[in-house]
């Protein structure tokens, strides 16, 4: 913030300095601006990812025995982003890339530059999908996963569409939403529906592959508080599920954690954490998806 408002002083003053021939001065200015702002977004995203890849490790060495099978995926955040930032995590290492606006998706997915720099880029679409949006969600390329199914109607609609963009032979990824906090304005089923939808999706859907379940914390939950409760509600329906499929542990993983309790959630098990202001610093807050 210092190097930006220095900057600007020093565009006010060579604009009131040069007078009539300002213009010049402007555009070398200007040039030096965007510039500038580009080289200290360079040093951000390394060092957010630097200690974002950090936190978790450290997160890791505290967890139980029984959590240790699984390391966790880091899924980097790039909402309201440039295409720009994203390349910049791909160069140091980073595959995952989240987003949550349908059209938003679409753009970076198919831009040229991400396309021709990024060709390992593993794309999760993370937020709410209405139906009439699910084809131009599995039709982007190096599409990884949906983490957001909420209901049985997206989960039919994603099973029967995916065959003409994904083909018969790779099944489409999903995760399965929960709202384990009740609040009215998240997305996701009911902790007591979950078994019935894992059943459904992995009966009904031949098409899909149910990879795990996920959830969004409490808004403003404290993690010095203690165990966020919805990361332990989360864990338990883990359990309900591996009890009624018979399945082990590790086979269903569990997305929970962003930027403000990734660590915690680390700590508990989640095998996803989905990491976007860390990393990319503060986002203008979109008005419309």
């Amino acid at each position: 913030m210092l190097l930006v408002n220095r900057d600007l002083s020093i565009y006010y003053n060579l604009q009131l300095y040069q007078g009539e021939g300002g213009e010049l001065g402007t555009i070398q200015l200007l040039f030096s601006f965007s510039v500038m702002l580009k080289t200290m977004s360079e040093v951000n995203v390394k060092l957010g990812l630097k200690s974002v890849l950090s936190k978790i490790q450290q997160a890791c060495a505290k967890r139980e025995k029984e959590c240790c099978e699984v390391n966790p995926r880091l899924v980097a955040v790039s909402k309201t982003k440039p295409v720009e930032s994203i390349i910049e995590a791909y160069e140091e290492g980073q595959r995952h890339f989240g987003e949550n606006y349908v059209q938003e998706l679409e753009e970076k997915a198919n831009n040229s530059l991400i396309l021709e720099s990024c060709k390992d880029i593993k794309w999760h679409f993370i937020g709410h999908l209405q139906g009439n949006k699910v084809n131009k969600v599995i039709s982007i390329p190096n599409l990884y996963i949906v983490e957001t199914v909420d209901s049985k109607k997206l989960a039919n609609k994603l099973n029967n569409n995916w065959p003409q963009f994904g083909g018969v032979a790779k099944k489409l990824r999903v995760f399965i939403q929960i709202n384990t906090s009740g609040e009215k304005e998240k997305n996701g089923i009911l902790p007591s529906e979950v078994v019935d939808m894992v059943k459904y999706v992995t009966n009904d859907c031949p098409n899909l592959q149910l990879d795990g379940i996920m959830t969004i914390g409490q808004y403003g939950y404290n993690p010095a508080d203690g165990p966020n409760p919805d990361f332990l509600k989360l864990l338990e329906c883990r359990k309900n599920v591996c009890e009624a499929l018979s399945l082990p542990l590790k086979d269903v993983e569990i997305s929970m954690g962003m930027s403000d309790d990734f660590e915690q959630a680390v700590e508990m098990g989640s095998t996803n954490v989905r990491v976007g202001t860390a990393i990319f610093g503060y986002r203008p807050k979109k008005t419309s998806s």
